[in-house]
């Protein structure tokens, strides 16, 4: 696909109108008109001009999102759930659209782009059939002589920062329970990708959301406008998915307003095989960890430990399918991987190869950046890495699985928790004891078993550790927006 029809294909998907900041209801341009380039991770060229919001910016968009609290928090649940529900039917009718433009401002396959419309979409149908399940509750006091009634309430205006790798779902599993919850709220989306966000405020117009609900302002200065956000006294609460440097910075920044937080950082998610596991299940199971939009990904495999009785044989399997996968730009027909999201992604990812092979491992497929244009990177397996090798303790973010080998049960359980991050991790073993026992001892808030598919809209998504904490999605993701009230009633 050359420039000028990828541009004829963006003027479709999203019009120049709508490339802008929104904000109480309104299209309008960042003050002083400032816009930033959104460029093509493919060929690295200009994609989009966005309109680049100040902090002036945002704090109009708080002015909008606190005028809109009041009256959004006495709507019936049943209307917030409606709108919801309105906005899951519009982006499933748009879906290729959506898929087409994720596409084209971040990279992935537009196959796996559809795939994360669907997944995305399904945080608006949960949220919608939980708008109306927010409960309290009614008892008597033990010692008799009253009641004891609690209520659930919005937390009010929210502060939203999503990161490029999933442009709609991580905006959705935000968005979804605040609008059920009766929050409103100011969404930043990341600099790289904030077409798909621009286009989701649009449908969430349609579908009959109310001014100044949900406002989005993109921006290049992000820093001082978390800065000034956190630091006003009508900001409640803030969610934040990126790495884990910049959420200990808003965890901080939330101190002096004591504002609730909910934080998803980064990951270094082990892969473990053990000597009784199906071996093809496993590759299977390893190719839907590790390839997930080209492993840009927190929840992504990011070291394989493998007992050294299999080791041979997953590797050798798992190098054949990440092999024979295509590499291209995202829309061409047959493209199973796409570019990264930027060159210094390329950058990152080709040093810690490099520095693993120098450090003994076996290289198996890929590991060497292709020629020009785009930031591209081959999927990549390696072979006995050692333990203490820079690649087992970074986060990849890129197609790469190296693999390292154990011997027993503790020593995989030692290496697997041996991080500072607790997102996901993933198990596999015909073993229900072992099972049981894995699940129990991971220091992770996720464990999938013989699955390496964990994401769920209905399951709690979120780590422990330097991964964060709260909840998105489940019957949990809805409290992270909800405080509560009690009430005493003697009688």
């Amino acid at each position: 696909m050359t420039g000028p029809d990828v541009h004829a294909l963006l003027d479709r998907l999203l019009p120049a109108e709508q490339r802008r900041l929104w904000v109480a209801g309104e299209w309008r341009d960042a003050e002083g008109g400032d816009t930033f380039e959104v460029v093509d991770p493919a060929d690295g060229q200009l994609l989009a001009r966005v309109a680049d919001g100040s902090v002036t910016d945002a704090v109009e968009a708080l002015d909008a999102a606190v005028a809109a609290q009041a009256g959004w928090a006495a709507t019936p649940p049943r209307e917030r759930g409606e709108i919801l529900r309105s906005a899951f039917e519009l982006i499933g009718a748009r879906a290729d659209d959506l898929a087409l433009l994720m596409s084209l401002e971040m990279g992935k396959a537009v196959a796996e782009a559809k795939g994360e419309v669907s997944y995305g979409n399904e945080f608006f149908r949960w949220f919608s059939e939980e708008a109306v399940r927010i409960h309290g509750r009614w008892m008597q006091a033990p010692a008799g002589g009253s009641r004891l009634l609690t209520i659930k309430k919005p937390v009010g205006p929210c502060f939203f920062v999503t990161p490029w790798n999933f442009p709609l779902a991580m905006g959705t599993r935000k968005i979804g329970p605040a609008i059920a919850a009766g929050c409103t709220m100011v969404v930043k989306p990341a600099h790289q990708t904030p077409l798909t966000m621009l286009a989701l405020a649009g449908l969430l117009t349609e579908a009959g959301l109310p001014d100044g609900v949900l406002n989005v302002v993109p921006t290049t200065r992000a820093k001082e406008m978390s800065e000034a956000l956190q630091g006003d006294d009508r900001l409640r609460k803030v969610s934040f998915t990126g790495s884990t440097g910049v959420g200990r910075t808003l965890v901080r920044q939330s101190a002096d307003q004591l504002q609730r937080v909910s934080m998803e950082l980064g990951g270094n998610a082990p892969f473990v095989v053990f000597e009784d596991a199906d071996v093809d299940a496993a590759v299977d199971g390893a190719m839907v960890a590790k390839m997930r939009n080209m492993g840009e990904a927190c929840t992504a495999a990011n070291r394989f430990l493998v007992h050294s009785s299999v080791a041979e044989e997953f590797a050798e399997k798992l190098a054949a399918r990440m092999g024979a996968l295509t590499v291209g730009r995202g829309q061409d027909d047959g493209v199973d991987v796409g570019p990264l999201i930027e060159e210094k992604a390329v950058e990152t990812v080709s040093q810690l190869v490099t520095d693993a092979v120098h450090d003994g491992a076996r290289l198996l497929t890929g590991g060497s950046v292709p020629d020009g244009p785009g930031f591209f990177y081959p999927p990549t397996v390696l072979l006995g890495v050692p333990a203490d090798s820079a690649i087992n303790a970074e986060e990849i973010f890129g197609p790469v699985a190296p693999i390292t080998t154990f011997e027993t049960e503790d020593e995989a359980v030692a290496r697997a928790n041996d991080t500072e991050y607790g997102l996901a991790s993933y198990v596999y073993t015909r073993d229900l004891s072992r099972t049981i026992r894995m699940a129990e001892r991971l220091e992770y808030g996720m464990v999938g078993i013989n699955t390496g598919l964990i994401s769920n809209p209905a399951a709690p998504f979120g780590g422990v550790k330097a991964s964060g904490f709260g909840r998105e999605g489940g019957f949990e993701g809805i409290e992270e927006y909800l405080e509560t009230t009690y009430v005493a009633l003697p009688v």
